[in-house]
């Protein structure tokens, strides 16, 4: 299911922010986007989406804004050495005075200006403050996955009414009943009896049973009803049942499918029709549960 979330904070000289974003997906798949740096976290990250979601595609941003210490002068020990290299150099040459401490240190590269050291316990607290606010993040995406979800349980659930009526109109037409295929099969024989010459009755009769049996509809309807008990269980649960409510719209069409070969009667094919379209609807919105 989608969501966004958002989460900020500070922590000594720096702020940080999450942004979430979630959408549909068959199965779990984060896609971190991490300052340089912060490598080396990236997997405690991923266990804390694991630990929340189960399915979705979602994106993760984390910002940093560090704001460095007080600069520093320091010596760049290197140049220094070269440019007292050079200055013995010219002094022996040419017998000039020797230039004073503040004249070398105003030349280039001797003196460097450079941030304070980063602090371990500030960098550790930093670290500690970001996983916090990524389960806060985390917190606020569930809460908005679970108001989607109850808006989407209440569609799923009139689907799975949908088809209940549907079955129960399929139990009850007449022509799925037991008298009706019989008289059917009989008036069928007595016509193939008259206009054919040399059929044999009882070879006749067995073809006729096995047709019976196969336009028999009441295993499929009620196949049809258990799934309707099951989907209504699954969808009271609260837990995770994307991936079961996959297979149960399969097991669905399965029986329409059925359904529709099966049927002696327009009224019955057109209910399977029926059947098969209000399957599609819930088996699309499977597709969006957790």
């Amino acid at each position: 299911m989608t969501g966004f979330a958002r989460s900020q904070g500070k922590v000594a000289n720096a702020d940080w922010t999450w942004e979430l974003r979630a959408v549909n997906g068959k199965g779990l798949d984060v896609r971190l986007r991490l300052p340089q740096g912060f490598e080396p976290h990236e997997s405690a990250f991923r266990k804390q989406f694991a630990t929340v979601l189960s399915r979705g595609n979602v994106q993760a941003s984390l910002t940093i804004d560090e704001k460095s210490g007080a600069a520093v002068p320091t010596i760049n020990q290197a140049a220094l050495d070269a440019v007292l290299d050079g200055l013995n150099a010219v002094q022996a040459a040419t017998d000039t005075a020797p230039s004073s401490a503040a004249q070398i240190l105003s030349l280039r590269g001797v003196l460097e200006m450079s941030a304070s050291p980063v602090n371990e316990e500030e960098r550790a607290q930093l670290v500690e403050a970001i996983c916090a606010g990524l389960d806060e993040a985390l917190e606020s995406l569930s809460s908005h996955r679970l108001e989607e979800g109850a808006a989407l349980s209440a569609l799923m659930n009139d689907h799975v009414d949908e088809i209940a009526r549907l079955t129960a109109l399929a139990r009850l037409d007449p022509s799925a009943s037991i008298a009706s295929i019989h008289a059917r099969m009989t008036a069928q024989i007595s016509n193939l009896a008259t206009d054919s010459n040399g059929v044999d009755s009882d070879r006749l009769h067995q073809e006729a049973a096995v047709l019976a049996t196969k336009a028999d509809i009441r295993e499929e309807i009620d196949r049809l009803d258990a799934h309707v008990a099951s989907a209504r269980d699954m969808l009271a649960a609260g837990s995770p049942i994307g991936r079961k409510l996959e297979f149960l719209s399969q097991e669905f069409n399965r029986e329409a499918n059925t359904l529709c070969s099966k049927a002696n009667g327009l009224s019955i094919t057109n209910l399977g029709m029926e059947l098969k379209a209000t399957i599609d609807q819930f088996r699309e919105q499977s597709l969006n549960v957790e």
